[in-house]
């Protein structure tokens, strides 16, 4: 139990932890990320700048024409189009209606030509990316031109990919340290609770060892008492009352002793190959006489197995005999205590009565190819709203007091019978579900491995 609450608080702070690291992660790449693009932008406008002042406009007469404004590219610009360097800052000269005048490039780039003052990411073929900015040329308020400028994308990618990895193995290593502490620090914060729970389960042992004497003590010298004569009525009624109380106080120190050491492992189970359907045959037989008393039907179905019938041992498990018992009495003492003599029929104008009955059944189921042994047991007694099953394995839940109330035999219980069923099956590594309708009755499933030998 506080291995899981201790898994737990790790897996919650390195969850929380690993959650911050990668928003700020992904804050930091997004940040580094733009801060490049931002300053591929800014050098880009401080070309265009440049080299926009550089460039030569001469003004053409025509005699019967407005003036004409024409690039002259020899006068502003040198011809080095030969020299290629994948880091520099690429240029590209159009006149007004978007034919290439001069280029830095070795092959013109096929784009086409808008002005685009706040860069954009374009991609030339399958593996080159630029970053580009196009810009009017403009003489005397007419624009005769455009001038594009583009920067390789490599110097975004690159630095961004290394941060990228960077920030990768960094988080990785910080969340596996955190993971380490928190594991470390969960120990340390859950220690003072688990010292005080092994205390309480250690005093709740010792004290339900030290209840037993006194209580069987009591309840032989009432035994004794009530065999005595002359006693009055009220005198034997007394006696009986304290009787019953005592036994009911037994079986409640019986049922602590038991999950107190069910919980500190002080026994361990005795585990064998135990035959199930012996092992119900034998609980079944000693439940008849309870049942009978209340004019109730036992009845134990074993159903042919899947398997090969002839195969030895088919209904066999791993399991400590004297707890499997203990499990399947309590759900039979449950079963008997809750259900009623007679049940009405619904669903009928006129409903009758028909005599009470528990159906115990044991087959064998296959999952994954993997056999398992199923046991259900099955009653017509007043059933469980829905809300109260799931806290049936609670330690002394009741699921309504005025209802148990009513029969001095079901409020005999502890409110332990279902807590210890489910403590024997998880040690039994099986499954425990219970499906209830109220006034039609309640059915207990337990599942476990199959141990075929």
């Amino acid at each position: 139990m506080f291995q899981t609450t201790r898994r737990r608080l790790a897996i919650w702070y390195t969850t929380v932890t690993a959650i911050v690291l990668l928003v700020f992660a992904i804050g930091m790449y997004v940040y580094v990320r733009g801060t490049l693009i931002e300053r591929i932008d800014d050098t880009l406008n401080h070309v265009v700048e440049v080299v926009s002042r550089s460039i030569s406009i001469d003004k053409i007469y025509l005699p019967g024409t407005n003036d004409r404004f024409e690039i002259n590219v020899a006068a502003s610009f040198k011809d080095d189009s030969d020299r290629l360097d994948d880091d520099r800052i690429d240029l590209e000269l159009f006149n007004a209606s978007g034919k290439l005048l001069w280029s830095t490039l070795r092959e013109p780039l096929n784009l086409p030509v808008w002005i685009d003052l706040d860069g954009e990411t374009v991609r030339v073929g399958n593996d080159r990316i630029l970053r580009q900015i196009t810009a009017p040329v403009n003489k005397d308020g007419v624009m005769v031109g455009f001038l594009r400028v583009s920067h390789p994308w490599f110097e975004v990618t690159k630095p961004t990919e290394l941060l990228l990895v960077d920030l990768s193995i960094g988080t990785s290593l910080v969340i596996v340290s955190v993971a380490a502490i928190g594991w470390f620090l969960s120990g340390l914060a859950i220690e003072p609770v688990k010292a005080s729970y092994q205390q309480l389960k250690q005093f709740t042992a010792d004290a339900s060892h030290e209840l037993r004497n006194p209580i069987a003590i009591v309840q032989t010298n009432v035994q004794v008492a009530l065999t005595e004569e002359p006693l009055s009525p009220q005198q034997r009624q007394q006696l009986q009352t304290i009787e019953r109380l005592t036994r009911r106080l037994g079986r409640l120190v019986d049922d602590l002793l038991f999950l107190a050491r069910q919980d500190s492992s002080v026994v361990t189970a005795d585990f064998s190959s135990v035959p199930l359907d012996a092992l119900l045959m034998e609980t079944i037989e000693e439940q008849q006489l309870a049942a009978a008393a209340k004019g109730i039907e036992l009845k134990l179905e074993i159903i042919d197995p899947i398997a090969d019938p002839s195969e030895l041992a088919v209904f066999n498990l791993s399991g400590d005999w004297d707890r499997l018992v203990r499990l399947f009495t309590n759900l039979l003492t449950n079963a008997i205590q809750y259900t009623p003599l007679h049940v009405d029929v619904p669903g009928e104008i006129a409903p009758h009565q028909r005599l009470s009955q528990i159906d115990v059944q044991l087959k064998q189921i296959i999952r994954q190819n993997t056999p398992y042994l199923q046991v259900k047991v099955q009653d017509t007694g007043m059933g469980i709203p829905s809300e109260a099953i799931p806290h049936l394995f609670d330690r002394f839940y009741r699921v309504d007091p005025a209802r148990t109330a009513s029969s001095s035999d079901i409020s005999s219980g502890s409110g332990l019978g279902l807590a210890i069923v489910q403590s024997i099956v998880t040690s039994h590594h099986g499954e425990l579900s219970i499906d209830s309708q109220v006034n039609l009755g309640t059915t207990v499933t337990v599942i476990f491995k199959s141990h075929i030998i």
